[in-house]
């Protein structure tokens, strides 16, 4: 670490002969000044703790050093007794609505009070980045990273998934294709789930072969993305090294690493995210448990003790330790698990500063964002945690947030404006358009421009589903659907189309009284509406001839599968779904054309 350390000095001596300029940060003069006075900076360089002022000028880090004055008219911030560290990372969350807490503008202020400036999200489609980008800079929210998912056709994360959501590969040219197809959307990584259907539960028919998961490690980085795979086995690990996978998002437990183990992964460049925190047998706040009380719970205990040991093992080799929770999965809550995998970090053997490095530098360094921040460095961006504390020596004082940065603005603690933006559960809606789809175009959006995707069941052995825009002679084109029935009880399929792009956005209907479409089939269906309390719907039948099918707002009901809370108000609809059941093994066929609010 000592040539970073050389670099800051020189930068700092050299902002302070050659002025900002040298270093393209500009110094506008009705942009407040702040400067953070009398700090120790733990600045994750690998230079030890010491007494130090930071000054901020357009959001980035101007001068760093214990004799740097504060310039006339800053915003003057006394740090006296308090320790000073760059922004926190969290390199693997699911921003879902089943976690703690549940949507996104909460989920992003427990990351900030918690001090976590930068995270990724592994829960989302391609298709929603652009507006969740957007909605998260209406935000007080941590920089957020979109993580593209790729999966092998049953496997894990393509289980309950749609194809548009989690791309299915199980061959080279597949994987490359698919690498080429995501693209666009412009992620910010790829998340490949490389290890088979759920642990083993089932049988391990789903794992990703290595020739599929180097092609697709290749072809991501001809595009400049990182590769983090779903790993949890010793041997799986092995085959991501020999793959050149970026980083390993979860801890290898099914026992102890050995040197040729390490010996690979290092070859091959990858770093770990252990994801300690979901793993821990007993969380934060639960009850002791006995590890002999049942055979799952001694499993538990013993792969989680595997994770510990070989999360020690990597890091005494050399190999790069990074920070991730999994958070929004069950018992592992957002922001809070950040600073308890620090925690566990220490538990497993790493130094309190170690620990911090892990969550700080070394996250930014395999993102691949170091040279912009994670770091206390004069030039990079100015994504600050202020601790009562000094967690280099008590690893639990990174709980003692006090103030924190992101972009050089204080976002949270004395002197924050309130997060009134962050009070909302969902985005602003838009006025509702009558017209919903009519089909005709032909790239498989609809007439709103957005992505239609198939809904069928989820699982290993799922409802097998084929949607097609077909001629309808005189009057255009209609939308196909054809399903054969999964074996298990009430299996579906059906088709969403979202209101908005990604679904994120809702529109508001309550102009409208219903949706009419035309409509041929062989028996009964159900019309789905999805709204923020959930899902809605509501039976019809189709016969052989075309027909025209209107369903009331009033007609809507709590949908079994995926039921709806509160009251129908029509005014935060996000998604309109054709979707029908049959017995398993059985077949159903449905024609759907010019869907619109009536």
């Amino acid at each position: 670490m000592k040539p970073i350390r050389k670099t800051a000095l020189a930068a700092t001596a050299l902002a302070g002969s050659l002025g900002l300029a040298a270093f393209g940060i500009a110094q506008a003069a009705d942009t407040p000044i702040v400067a953070i006075m009398g700090a120790t900076v733990f600045d994750a360089t690998g230079a030890a703790p010491r007494l130090a002022n930071v000054i901020i000028r357009e959001g980035r880090i101007a001068e760093v050093g214990p004799t740097v004055k504060a310039p006339r008219g800053a915003k003057v911030i006394d740090a006296k007794g308090q320790a000073l560290l760059p922004g926190f990372f969290d390199l693997h969350t699911h921003w879902t609505p089943g976690g703690m807490p549940a949507t996104t503008p909460q989920i992003a202020t427990a990351y900030v009070s918690a001090g976590v400036t930068t995270v990724s999200d592994f829960n989302a489609a391609p298709e929603s980045f652009a507006p969740r980008r957007q909605w998260l800079s209406t935000l007080v929210a941590p920089h957020v990273n979109f993580a593209a998912r790729m999966s092998t056709p049953g496997g894990h994360g393509a289980d309950w998934a749609d194809t548009a959501t989690t791309k299915w590969v199980n061959t080279p040219e597949a994987a490359r294709a698919a690498v080429k197809a995501l693209v666009p959307y412009k992620p910010d990584l790829i998340k490949a789930f490389t290890d088979g259907w759920r642990y083993g539960v089932a049988p391990d028919n789903t794992s990703m072969d290595e020739w599929t998961l180097t092609a697709l490690v290749d072809e991501a980085h001809k595009n400049n993305l990182k590769v983090f795979t779903h790993t949890v086995s010793v041997d799986r690990g092995e085959v991501a090294g020999r793959s050149k996978v970026d980083v390993i998002t979860h801890s290898l437990q099914d026992r102890p690493l050995d040197a040729e183990a390490i010996e690979i992964l290092k070859a091959g460049g990858t770093a770990d995210t252990p994801t300690l925190a979901v793993y821990e047998p007993v969380k934060p706040g639960q009850p002791a448990r006995d590890p002999d009380e049942s055979p799952n719970a001694k499993q538990s205990f013993k792969k989680f003790d595997y994770a510990l040991g070989n999360a020690k093992a990597l890091h005494d080799a050399g190999v790069i330790i990074a920070l991730g929770t999994d958070a929004g999965m069950p018992g592992t809550p957002h922001g809070v698990s950040t600073l308890h995998e620090m925690e566990l970090m220490v538990r497993a053997g790493l130094t309190p500063s170690e620990a911090l490095m892990a969550g700080t530098a070394k996250s930014a360094q395999v993102i691949n964002q170091l040279n912009d921040r994670g770091t206390i460095e004069v030039g990079k961006r100015a994504d600050l945690v202020l601790i009562k504390g000094e967690p280099w020596k008590t690893i639990s004082d990174v709980r003692k947030t006090d103030r924190v940065f992101i972009d050089g603005k204080l976002v949270f603690g004395p002197g924050a404006p309130p997060m009134t933006a962050n009070q909302a559960t969902t985005m602003p809606s838009v006025p509702a358009k009558a017209q919903i789809d009519d089909f005709e175009r032909a790239d498989g959006r609809s007439s709103l421009d957005t992505l239609r995707t198939d809904d069928p069941d989820g699982g290993l052995d799922r409802t097998v589903e084929i949607s097609q825009r077909i001629p309808r002679g005189a009057d255009g084109h209609a939308l196909s659907i054809n399903a054969r029935m999964s074996i298990k009880p009430k299996p579906y399929a059906g088709v969403i189309i979202p209101l908005t792009r990604g679904s994120i956005q809702p529109v508001d209907a309550r102009a409208f009284k219903g949706v009419r479409f035309e409509v041929r089939g062989d028996g009964d269906y159900a019309l789905g509406v999805t709204a923020s309390s959930g899902r809605w719907a509501a039976p019809f039948k189709a016969g052989s001839t075309w027909q025209t099918v209107e369903v009331p707002f009033s007609a809507l009901k709590p949908a079994s599968e995926r039921g709806a809370k509160g009251e129908w108000t029509a005014s935060d609809l996000t998604e309109v779904e054709f979707m029908g059941g049959r017995k398993g093994g059985e077949k159903f066929w449905l024609e759907v054309d010019n869907v619109v609010f009536f």
